[in-house]
């Protein structure tokens, strides 16, 4: 075999991913590809589809005429629940595959996605319940009269999701927004599509009518703000950055559609000097080491009273040291982050805080035999780290926990509250009656004490104060964003 012919025998052959639109794959009306690189070595794996202006149309359209004319909207509550119920047992049927999917597209350890498919499940089986169980209410009128309200859908939901974590954000946005009887077009982030496009086609198998579900992928400023700014778009969904957000905010606001923003946080835990430590160590590290630290409710911040800074410090620096970051497919406590960007972006950061002076207590390591092209950051502790710090109020997402002292009860209120976010929060305390003050006065949309995070949630509503975004998904909430109220009155005389 001439050595022509052995390179063309060896060279990989990339997978080709196309938009899922009216039930079908369809690449790119121009033909545009954007290369999948895998976060654990740097390499070029895959390619997804670079749509543009014409496959958002085309999406749009396809979820229009469902709506419109299809039949989803139109299925009673019982059978929509039923087709949900169904790919909740689809989505299990290939939990291993999926999750082995999902870790190689963004770096998520194996352990960390097939925990994220099981929460995806959780979000259809739950929604698939709750399909038939939103009514409304009779409101008292004088005699002759009758009025009562009822929930519709409201038409077309645009989603655009993060690329920290596709599975269960498509679970947080599909299965409420179908639940409710809309139909969806989903724009995932360009470095996470690939479960995305293998979700909408299970949905299929599933039962759902051709045009309810529909995949563009693409980069933000083409494909993502085509569909922001969208005239036949009712309501859109979007998890990111403030900066992002307020551009989707704007867009949305010329064709008068609401939006639900979900951008992120600098979310604190309040460790009071009478808290169990053991118990508190390993769930405070995993909030911060989840998925690298890439996470909208990653407790980066760890507020520590005074009296109790020593212990404090010893003990989680002790536990950071053990920490190591790998390849998605060995065994470690956390991945590489998603891309070369991301991880110039923390790395920066980080050099930049050393650099002010902010003690590194503790580091971990990266394993052994991991590629020099994967984007690897080592698990870091910090502190003191000054109130002030850039590191201490703006979002790293990364594996960095800022550990900052205070006082008492109203210093530590006024150091969690002391940020431009508030998304999530923990109080730790054996006192119940501090640790109830505490939760009461944080500005945040979900408050633990002494835990953090349950089981992926998806019964809780969520969402956040301040620029962490506004609006609430999960649990029956979540309907409620995806539905608009309709009242009728009735004069029967």
């Amino acid at each position: 075999m001439s050595a022509q012919a052995a390179s063309k025998v060896e060279k990989p052959t990339l997978k080709d991913h196309a938009n899922f639109i009216g039930g079908k794959m369809r690449p790119a009306a121009d033909g545009r590809t954007i290369d999948v690189i895998c976060p654990s070595d740097g390499q070029v794996f895959a390619t997804i589809a670079r749509s543009g202006q014409a496959d958002v149309d085309a999406a749009v359209r396809a979820a229009r005429v469902a709506f419109d004319t299809g039949a989803w909207p139109r299925t009673s509550a019982t059978d929509r629940g039923r087709i949900l119920a169904r790919m909740s047992e689809l989505i299990l049927s290939e939990r291993e595959s999926l999750a082995r999917l999902e870790a190689k597209d963004v770096g998520k350890i194996y352990r960390s996605t097939f925990s994220d498919v099981t929460v995806l499940a959780r979000y259809f089986e739950f929604y698939a319940g709750a399909a038939d169980k939103i009514g409304g209410d009779v409101i008292p009128l004088p005699t002759g009269f009758t009025a009562f309200t009822i929930r519709e859908p409201l038409g077309v939901v645009a989603g655009i999701l993060p690329w920290n974590s596709p599975t269960q954000m498509f679970g947080r946005v599909v299965s409420p927004a179908l639940a409710m009887g809309n139909t969806v077009v989903l724009k995932p982030a360009e470095d996470a599509c690939l479960t995305v496009l293998r979700l909408a086609e299970l949905a299929m198998e599933a039962g759902l009518p051709e045009g309810a579900l529909n995949v563009v992928t693409g980069y933000g400023h083409e494909a993502g703000a085509a569909l922001s700014a969208h005239p036949a778009i009712d309501f859109i969904s979007f998890t990111g950055s403030p900066e992002v957000g307020t551009l989707v905010q704007q867009a949305a606001a010329a064709n008068h559609v609401g939006v639900t923003l979900e951008l992120g946080g600098k979310s604190p835990h309040i460790l009071f000097d009478d808290a169990d430590f053991a118990a508190a160590l390993p769930i405070i590290t995993n909030s911060i080491i989840v998925n690298s630290g890439q996470t909208c409710v990653a407790g980066s911040r760890l507020l520590v009273q005074a009296s109790a800074i020593d212990r404090v410090s010893e003990l989680f620096g002790a536990h950071f040291q053990g920490l190591s970051t790998g390849p998605h497919d060995v065994e470690c406590d956390l991945g590489p982050l998603i891309n070369a960007k991301q991880h110039k972006r923390v790395n920066s950061m980080l050099s930049t805080a050393i650099g002010e002076g902010v003690p590194v207590i503790a580091e971990g390591r990266i394993a052994d035999g991991s590629s020099p092209d994967g984007y690897f950051v080592r698990p870091m502790l910090l502190g003191p780290v000054p109130r002030q710090n850039t590191i201490a109020r703006k979002e790293v997402f990364g594996p960095v926990l800022s550990l900052l002292p205070f006082t008492d009860e109203s210093d530590a209120i006024a150091l969690a509250n002391d940020t431009p976010f508030g998304l999530a929060a923990a109080v730790w305390s054996r006192d119940v009656g501090r640790a109830m003050r505490a939760s009461r006065q944080v500005r945040a949309g979900q408050v633990y004490i002494n835990g953090y995070g349950a089981g992926g949630g998806v019964e809780l509503p969520f969402g956040g104060f301040k620029k962490s975004g506004h609006g609430r998904e999960k649990g029956m909430e979540a309907l409620h964003e995806f539905s608009a109220t309709k009242t009728v009155i009735l004069n029967h005389g």
